[in-house]
């Protein structure tokens, strides 16, 4: 099988939230310094259910990332686990784009790598939590897509699927070729060995720029978004405390009791 998966590379979602600073004049987000990015965890999750199915039943895992500055020990990983190839959509033109324009780039990629069978994506990257791009390469490419998927078996050219529901789960089939958006449900992913990272760093990634999966920059990044960033800011989270005292522990529980009553909590 030919598997393609998309991952993206994120500051860190361990960082401690308070840590992160918003520049108001440009809308973006400050990762706060000495924090490396990572692989989006769910994203991590694409790549073992890729593996997964590899292993069930043979084939190729390209993985795919879009950005700039991507750093290698980074986006690399994927090949540490196990993937047996990375194709980087890197320039400056595909950056600062939104779920469109990222969406739409992602599937030209796809299409110049030309033959697939599945596409695995994260349910959403850990950044922005939108959970749009996988859907929207589906729907570029004219292809089923099956979201927050936590098991996947490939039987006769067809996907059965066992998907998370707020309140269970349901079991789906789609013809292949499909895209799958994967979730945390899947359980976790494999660790890179040593020999997989050894092998990992002499594997020099395939490099597209626009040109190379025919688009103009005005079809991608920031000059294609079809979103408009408002205003980005941190809320503010204020708390009062009350001490509510008596002269007995008994005079206490009624004072607390006639303040909760008060305020219509009882």
């Amino acid at each position: 099988m030919n598997i393609i998966v998309c991952v993206k590379q994120v500051p860190d979602p361990e960082a401690p939230p308070a840590s992160f600073k918003i520049d108001a004049a440009t809308n973006t987000v400050v990762p706060p310094p000495g924090v490396a990015p990572v692989i989006s965890p769910f994203d991590e999750q694409a790549v073992e259910a890729a593996l997964r199915t590899r292993e069930a039943k043979g084939g190729k895992v390209t993985v795919l990332s879009l950005g700039t500055n991507l750093l290698r020990d980074v986006v690399k990983k994927p090949l540490s686990m196990g993937a047996d190839e990375l194709v980087l959509l890197e320039d400056e033109a595909f950056t600062k784009g939104d779920s469109w324009s990222t969406a739409f780039a992602l599937a030209a990629a796809i299409k110049k790598i030309g033959a697939y069978d599945i596409i695995f994506c994260g349910r959403q990257a850990a950044d922005w939590d939108a959970g749009q791009v996988g859907t929207g390469i589906a729907e570029f490419l004219g292809i089923p897509c099956v979201t927050v998927a936590k098991k996947i078996d490939i039987l006769d050219g067809k996907a059965k699927i066992e998907r998370v529901l707020p309140d269970g789960t349901e079991i789906v089939e789609t013809p292949l070729p499909a895209l799958v958006t994967v979730t945390n449900e899947l359980g976790e992913p494999r660790y890179p060995t040593i020999k997989g990272i050894m092998a990992a760093k002499k594997k020099e990634p395939i490099i597209w720029k626009p040109a190379d999966i025919s688009v103009t920059p005005e079809e991608i990044g920031a000059a294609a978004r079809r979103t408009k960033m408002v205003k980005l800011f941190q809320p503010v989270r204020e708390g009062k405390c009350e001490i509510i005292g008596g002269e007995t522990p008994e005079e206490a529980a009624v004072n607390l009791a006639l303040k909760l009553r008060e305020a219509k909590v009882l």
